[in-house]
């Protein structure tokens, strides 16, 4: 079917809307009205050609062989036409037609009144001379009135509007041919007297002008057969229905994951609108940006690759912030859109059709986009309410996609914290009320250096740790500060001691020794004047809970795994990190351990936030995205007032408490490392019992601790402490000790590099029988380092 601009065929849009037939001839007075009563006999021929017609018409269920059967059955009534149509009515005021994909509205013209009256009205036709011409590129807006010509006088008819040689050469290249005359016959619907379609015939043999008897013919023609039509077009419609029907069905099966949802979404968006590109982004409210991770390519896992714009630029972003759609005709023309990617690809966009998804709130959750319609010059306003209806149906699809998720992601969390819960167990009222019984002691009697960066923290009886930590919360002034409650608090310690588990590294003492260095930090570096009591709490706290859980393993042997932590967060990143918090937020859920709960609603939602924001920053690779950030503040100085450097400071901190570690004497880092890398070691044997290669610190018999920590060190630790000593020269002692540790690293792998690794296992040098007899004694001077048995050194020893 082909559709027809009003402003092309004025004729036939007056004609559709008025149920009567149009006759257009070259030259010659308009012929007078006929007579109400005229009736033209039909011929013994012609009633067999009828005959014909009507069985073949009645025989059509397909609307395709329909368009066929209409033109032959016009042809065998008016055998001497050399062009013929039927256009069909698909909704108010728009037309089908034969060969074109476009349709357009009737617009508003002075013969609108006549058309909605329904009377009979005709036109001439345009001398030859203005059938000459190139025809046009484009279709053009309608004309002016002054350009326009003459209608035929009728009853109460204003005259029908025509423009002259622009808007025939229109006509002409929509239709193919050139249109010296034409006769257009209405197909009236029995059942509701509407008009359903338009019979045309064009350019009669002989150049003879079309007559009432031609009229005639083709309505006895069309007579008996209406219904049969309008069959067919119900039928048409059922079987499109059915298809949008499938399609909402295939999207049904899909709802279980959202990448998998997209990706049908923009097949079945593309199959629908014969579009030859389909893209859908969803808007990420957060960062008020336009995802796409899903093309029609598949599914793109590496969040790098990702395609990220702002939800108010280009197309796509109009749409969003409107919600809109956009239909563009022009791709080039249009504003809005960036033909950047056109040139480097050498992709040619011509048209787009841009529509808004909604969800069931009528709020807009992302935008899809269509470039490039196949079979037609762009997309009509067809594809636009087959957009608006589809979009609809996807809005509501992606919401009930990304709850199910939600529901999923409920449910791990559930599995999770029940699988915590079996491994440990709760807090007994006997245990925190010996914790209570003598009350908290004071710091000077756990050790008289406790409070100095020498002091080490591991040298201390686990079973004391629990004291040592309300002893540092009530030095800090934290307990009368905030009014806690010390039984909740004693729980919440406990709690917390339990909720780590005993892996060689990443245990309870661990989070007490970052505990601790947090502590110095606070009282050798008078963090009061930088941060607000409520920053340094929340860094207190994360410095307990920020490993908590901990199953010796990193982030990456999680995602290999496809652990339930790995299916819960790896679209987040940092997984173990953020499980750590979660399960921070499930101790201070269960009973008698929320130590925040008489916080008002605003204090309580920051404390939350902060420790979220600096458990996380204890990944590395977030250490490494801020580490320019970080250099700049210290270039420019620390602003107090500046909140950016507030969230920077608190980051370097976590990560400076973190590795404290390395800040200690030589025998405390050489311990350590025996620690960390037996834990590596240990993930390395699941890698390779996994069918995996581990890297090479992972791997005992490749992995080369000396190296291994030189280049920690280097890269890592002391860039860390650098930065703290710029910030804060009190801190001075501690980046020289972590260069004084990697000078021993490097005194070490000289030695071994001479004499040799003693076996294929790496921490085999770590024996006390490779222990460095002849090196400096520098770490011996420093109070806090651990001798052979794991006591305290001291310097008198």
């Amino acid at each position: 079917m082909v559709l027809i601009l009003p402003h092309i065929l004025i004729a036939v849009v007056q004609f559709f809307r008025r149920g009567q037939q149009v006759f257009l001839k070259r030259g010659g007075p308009p012929p007078p009205p006929p007579p109400p009563a005229l009736i033209f006999p039909l011929t013994h021929g012609f009633s067999l050609l009828s005959q014909d017609a009507l069985l073949s018409l009645g025989s059509v269920i397909d609307v395709a062989c329909l368009r066929e059967v209409i033109k032959d059955a016009i042809t065998s009534v008016l055998p001497k036409v050399v062009r013929r149509g039927g256009f069909r009515l698909r909704g108010t005021g728009h037309r089908l037609c034969p060969g074109l994909a476009q349709s357009c509205a009737f617009c508003s013209c002075a013969s609108r009144d006549a058309v909605l009256k329904q009377k009979q009205v005709g036109c001439n036709g345009l001398p030859q001379s203005e059938l000459q011409g190139k025809p046009m590129d484009s279709l053009a807006a309608p004309l002016p009135p002054d350009k326009q010509g003459r209608k035929r006088p009728g009853q109460d008819n204003p005259g029908l509007i025509f423009s002259s040689q622009e808007e025939h050469k229109q006509l002409h290249n929509m239709l193919g041919f050139e249109v010296t005359s034409m006769l257009c016959v209405p197909v009236i619907s029995r059942a509701t007297s509407q008009v359903v379609a338009l019979a045309c015939a064009f350019n009669k043999l002989g150049g003879e002008s079309y007559t009432e008897a031609d009229e005639h013919r083709i309505q006895h023609c069309f007579c008996y057969t209406s219904t049969v039509l309008t069959s067919t077009l119900a039928f048409q419609k059922e079987q499109k229905l059915k298809c949008e029907c499938q399609v909402r069905g295939q999207l049904a099966r899909s709802l279980h994951d959202v990448s998998v949802l997209l990706q049908e979404i923009i097949t079945e968006a593309r199959n629908l609108s014969n579009a030859e590109i389909c893209s859908v982004f969803l808007l990420d409210t957060f960062s008020h940006e336009l995802v796409a991770k899903v093309f029609d390519g598949g599914v793109v896992d590496d969040e790098s690759y990702e395609i990220r714009i702002p939800a108010d630029q280009g197309i796509a972003g109009h749409v969003a912030t409107t919600g809109k759609i956009l239909n563009i005709k022009d791709a080039y023309s249009h504003p809005l859109f960036y033909r950047g990617v056109d040139d480097s690809t050498g992709f040619r966009t011509r048209n787009i059709l841009c529509f808004p998804i909604k969800n069931e709130s009528h709020e807009v959750i992302g935008v899809a986009e269509l470039v490039n319609k196949i079979n037609g010059p762009w997309f009509s306003k067809f594809d636009e309410d087959l957009a608006t209806a589809f979009s609809i149906y996807c809005g509501i699809s992606i919401a009930h996609s990304l709850l199910y998720k939600k529901v999923h992601e409920a449910q791990y969390r559930s599995h999770v914290a029940n699988e915590m819960m079996m491994y440990h167990m709760k807090v007994s009222d006997e245990e925190y009320k010996k914790l209570l019984s003598d009350g908290i002691c004071p710091v000077e009697s756990i050790d008289y250096r406790f409070a100095d960066f020498t002091y080490t923290p591991r040298s201390l009886p686990e079973d004391d740790t629990p004291m040592a930590i309300l002893s540092m919360l009530q030095d800090m002034n934290f307990i009368n500060n905030y009014k806690m409650d010390r039984q909740t608090l004693a729980r919440f310690c406990l709690m917390v001691r339990k909720g780590y588990r005993d892996p060689p590294y990443h245990n309870w003492m661990h989070a007490f020794s970052v505990s601790h260095f947090c502590y110095l930090l606070y009282k050798n570096l008078e963090l009061v004047k930088y941060l607000e009591d409520i920053e340094i709490f929340a860094l207190f706290v994360s410095c307990m809970c920020h490993d908590l859980d901990h199953r010796g393993t990193n982030n990456s042997f999680q995602v290999a795994s496809k652990s339930v932590l790995a299916a819960l967060y790896s679209s987040e990143g940092s997984v173990m990190e953020r499980h750590h918090f979660a399960q921070a937020i499930a101790i201070l859920n269960t009973h008698g351990c929320n130590i925040f709960d008489h916080f008002s609603r605003k204090d309580y939602q920051r404390m939350l936030d902060l420790m979220r924001d600096i458990i996380l920053a204890t990944d590395l690779a977030h250490h490494l995205r801020i580490f320019k950030d970080l250099q700049k503040m210290a270039e420019v100085g620390y602003d107090p007032e500046n909140k950016q450097h507030h969230s920077l400071l608190l980051c370097l901190l976590m990560t400076s408490c973190d590795l404290s570690d390395q800040t200690k004497g030589w025998k405390t880092t050489r311990k350590i490392a025996e620690l960390i890398y037996k834990e590596f070691f240990s993930q390395g044997d699941l890698e390779k019992a996994m069918g995996n290669r581990p890297m090479e610190m992972m791997d005992r018999e490749k992995a080369y601790i000396p190296e291994l920590q030189i280049s920690f060190m280097e890269h890592i630790a002391m860039p860390i402490y650098k930065l703290l000593q710029d910030l804060f020269p009190r801190a001075t002692e501690l980046y020289e000790r972590v260069a004084s540790n990697r000078e021993q690293w490097t005194k070490v792998s000289h030695k071994f590099t001479i004499r040799g690794l003693p076996s294929n296992n790496s921490l085999d040098f770590l024996d006390e029988e490779y222990d460095l007899q002849g090196m400096d004694r520098e770490s011996a001077k420093m109070n806090g380092c651990l001798d052979t048995e794991g006591h305290m050194e001291t310097v008198a020893q």
